[in-house]
């Protein structure tokens, strides 16, 4: 089967696009097209794919890459069996050459509710813009097949699509004990993710000898400030770096910050970096957002605080420093569960399958849901705090 997969919003790195499904793709044998901005993102393409390089598609400056994508579309989708896109932008001038073909969208996000954590959106088109969203999901229904990352975007549409959850790889080998000296974090660095709270925090843990991490991407309208944190030193911020290289960072560290804020397109989207956390036994301090409060109150594998708090966020830490045996028995439930529920490979399996079916190379209907993987039982850790702050 031959996969052209094409981008101009995300990074060519991307954790769900190149790391689980085109490595899942490449795993099985197919062959991969992938369309991306590797130049705009110094980014060097797998030498297992064929890489077609486009204009990154940034803030307001979206024209150019969205032409560039459509002229990319128009020459690779001819010999295509699957054309898997994942912005919503593609969606709307579809080159002709690609009827006839199987287009997917892989639904990342709700889209129009995640125009009120856009900042470069401006406010007053926001309502106008929502409308318009909406009505291009509903037209792209029709005419297309869609994958979607989270249970919670069901309601979105009319007809049932299967759900392809962001997950993440786990090991079979335990992860090392959380130790008591940095906090960090993985992922795009905005306001709405919390990039401004990390900054406050930071400020009296460094006072205390405890070190924040920021592994990511940032929003033009945080790096100033994320500089300059730097600059006094009570931080440490290391730009964009690729998935699985910013998780073995990660690994060790005391407390995972998955520190969202209270916004509509967060209130039924799990992130990822929760389960990302937990598969490398590190604890979770996370806001109260129902997908993460969902993991991780049940696991009892980390510590919940009040949004926009960062006050609160920085005494969860340092309860995490001060109790050795509480932050390895929330690490250690953590990588327990993120084994059995969260394992990407297992995922994977049904992610491609459903490829081979939509392009006719399938025969076999695709399972709803696979089975979970068994884990090796362990000792029954205790009892499950999960204070509030």
């Amino acid at each position: 089967m031959r996969v052209c997969v094409c981008t101009v919003v995300h990074h060519p790195e991307d954790a769900r696009i190149l790391h689980r499904q085109i490595r899942a793709l490449l795993d099985a044998g197919h062959e991969v097209t992938y369309i991306a901005p590797f130049r705009a993102c110094n980014a060097t393409p797998w030498r297992e794919i064929s890489p077609v390089d486009v204009p990154r598609a940034t803030g307001r400056r979206r024209i150019r890459a969205l032409r560039a994508a459509h002229r990319a579309l128009t020459e690779h989708a001819a010999y295509a069996d699957v054309i898997l896109l994942h912005d919503p932008e593609l969606l709307v001038s579809l080159p002709r050459e690609v009827r006839g073909r199987t287009v997917v969208w892989d639904v990342h996000e709700d889209t129009a509710a995640a125009l009120s954590a856009k900042g470069w959106v401006p406010r007053p088109a926001r309502p106008v813009l929502r409308p318009a969203v909406r009505h291009l999901e509903r037209r792209s229904e029709r005419r297309h097949r869609l994958l979607l990352a989270e249970d919670g975007y069901r309601a979105r549409f009319s007809a049932e699509h299967p759900v392809v959850p962001n997950t993440t790889y786990v090991s079979d080998q335990r992860p090392p004990p959380p130790d008591g000296r940095r906090a960090v974090y993985v992922g795009q660095l905005s306001r709405a993710r919390g990039a401004l709270d990390m900054i406050e925090m930071a400020r009296p843990l460094a006072a205390e000898g405890v070190l924040v991490e920021l592994i990511g991407a940032a929003d033009a309208d945080v790096r100033d400030a994320l500089r300059a944190a730097q600059r006094e030193g009570i931080l440490r911020w290391y730009g964009f770096v690729p998935n699985d290289r910013a998780l073995r960072i990660a690994e060790g560290a005391m407390a995972g910050l998955a520190l969202l804020h209270d916004e509509p397109n967060y209130r039924h989207s799990m992130p990822t970096k929760v389960v990302e956390y937990m598969a490398r036994g590190v604890p979770v301090i996370t806001t109260p957002n129902p997908p993460a409060v969902d993991i991780v109150e049940p696991a009892a594998c980390g510590l919940v605080v009040p949004f926009g708090d960062p006050e609160s966020a920085a005494k969860a830490v340092l309860r995490l420093r001060d109790d050795p045996d509480l932050r390895t028995a929330l690490g250690e439930r953590g990588y327990r569960t993120a084994r059995a529920r969260f394992h990407w490979p297992v995922h994977a399996q049904r992610f491609v399958a459903q490829l081979e079916a939509w392009a006719g190379r399938s025969p076999a209907q695709v399972p709803e849901h696979e089975p979970e993987p068994e884990t090796e039982p362990g000792p029954e850790p205790g009892p499950k705090p999960v204070p509030e702050y």
